[in-house]
């Protein structure tokens, strides 16, 4: 199934409130993962607010397109397949 940025927006709506696992491609070969709740969704972004004992900072945002082009990966605590399947 092909992802649209749409559908990936409306996937995340429907999440909200819900802990996730946050992996981010940090440049030159460093993934960056963070753990904390899908708090807030915008028309081209969406925000995360961080667990304050792992982070020095409290909210990180990132773009729908940073999904579409796997740039980062979310993967929802509650869900057995621990993938977002788009």
């Amino acid at each position: 199934m092909s992802k649209t940025i749409a559908s990936i927006k409306q996937n995340l709506e429907s999440r909200l409130g819900t802990r996730l696992t946050l992996k981010a491609n940090g440049g030159r070969k460093k993934t960056i993962e963070r753990c904390g709740v899908l708090a807030e969704t915008y028309p081209a972004v969406f925000v995360v607010e961080l667990d304050q004992d792992e982070n020095n900072f409290e909210r990180v945002s990132y773009s729908y397109t940073d999904i579409l082009t796997d740039t980062v990966e979310l993967d929802f605590t509650d869900d057995v397949s621990k993938e977002l399947a788009l």
